[in-house]
């Protein structure tokens, strides 16, 4: 049997989408239709505004109805098995990464420019009352909306519940839960989320960086 590179390389995108973005010219074209075909598609069925070039895994599960768009800034990817409801906007340069979830409830999800989303990290942007004269199952939702500054890191498996701000270059730990603000350049990990430490604390020097290829 032939093996189907094609396919393989497909499949490897979907999983690690900032590939996309490097791909020599011999498989730049090829890729480039086989995205436009599916961004196509998907525009044609929900209230998904693409912004510019960008990547969307066709296993990424994208539902948006009427007054709850996806809105995909260029240069952004959205991995494989990830699943997104609006209201969700998502600015320039952002990675989300494979098995993300998101439900924008009510009020919406905003990510600013730049942000990377870790794997398994879930965001939802609602919340079940829980007076305790009756079922959860019989009571309304809140939402607030979640808000992520730009150059936000959010670490694999962190859960961002309704109501939660990060600020501009706030990092959240890979296993938290936040439900609260995270400031400007702080680093909050843990269940519940908290502050312990400083972004501006870890400058790396110039070898360092060599080491970095992402």
């Amino acid at each position: 049997m032939t093996p189907d590179y094609r396919s393989q390389h497909q499949l490897r995108l979907s999983y690690m989408p900032w590939l996309y973005f490097r791909l020599k010219a011999k498989d730049r074209s090829w890729a480039d239709a086989w995205q436009q075909e599916w961004q196509q598609q998907l525009m044609q069925l929900e209230c998904i505004d693409i912004q510019g070039p960008c990547f969307i895994a066709p296993s990424a599960k994208l539902f948006a109805e009427p007054g709850r768009t996806i809105r995909i800034g260029a240069g952004s990817f959205i991995a494989a098995e990830a699943v997104l409801h609006g209201p969700i906007s998502i600015g320039q340069q952002v990675g989300i990464n494979h098995h993300v979830s998101m439900d924008g409830g009510r009020a919406g999800i905003e990510i600013g420019n730049g942000c990377r989303i870790a794997a398994y990290s879930h965001f939802y942007a609602f919340d079940h009352r829980m007076a305790p004269d009756r079922w959860v199952c019989q009571q309304g939702i809140s939402s607030q909306g979640i808000c992520l500054g730009q150059d936000v890191w959010i670490g694999a498996h962190a859960g961002i519940c309704d109501g939660s701000l990060l600020e501009d270059h706030a990092v959240l730990g890979m296993n938290s839960l936040l439900r609260a603000k995270v400031a400007a350049w702080q680093i909050a990990a843990g269940n519940p989320a908290q502050v312990i430490g400083d972004r501006r604390n870890k400058a790396l020097t110039g070898d360092e960086w060599k080491n970095y290829d992402r």
